[in-house]
C-alpha cells in the first residue's frame, strides 16, 4: 500500500499542539512592515488556534 502524504503547504502553514489543537500564522506580519504601526505588528505576533470551521480540512491536508 502506497503511503498517506501531507499536504506540503500545510505543513508549512500549519502545527499540531500536543492536545491536537491546530495553530496557525497571523496575517499582515510578512511584508511592508515599515509603514504598519508597531503596536499592531506586536499584536500580531506569536500563534493562534485554527477556526473550528476550518480544522477538519486542514487536518485532512497534514494526514
Amino acid at each position: 500500500m502506497p503511503k498517506n502524504k501531507s499536504h506540503s503547504g500545510a505543513s508549512k502553514r500549519f502545527r499540531v499542539t500536543g492536545s491536537g489543537k491546530i495553530m496557525r500564522r497571523r496575517a499582515n506580519k510578512n511584508h511592508l512592515l515599515e509603514h504598519k504601526p508597531t503596536k499592531r505588528t506586536r499584536r500580531l505576533t506569536g500563534d493562534v488556534e485554527l477556526a473550528p470551521a476550518d480544522t477538519k480540512k486542514i487536518k485532512k491536508l497534514l494526514g
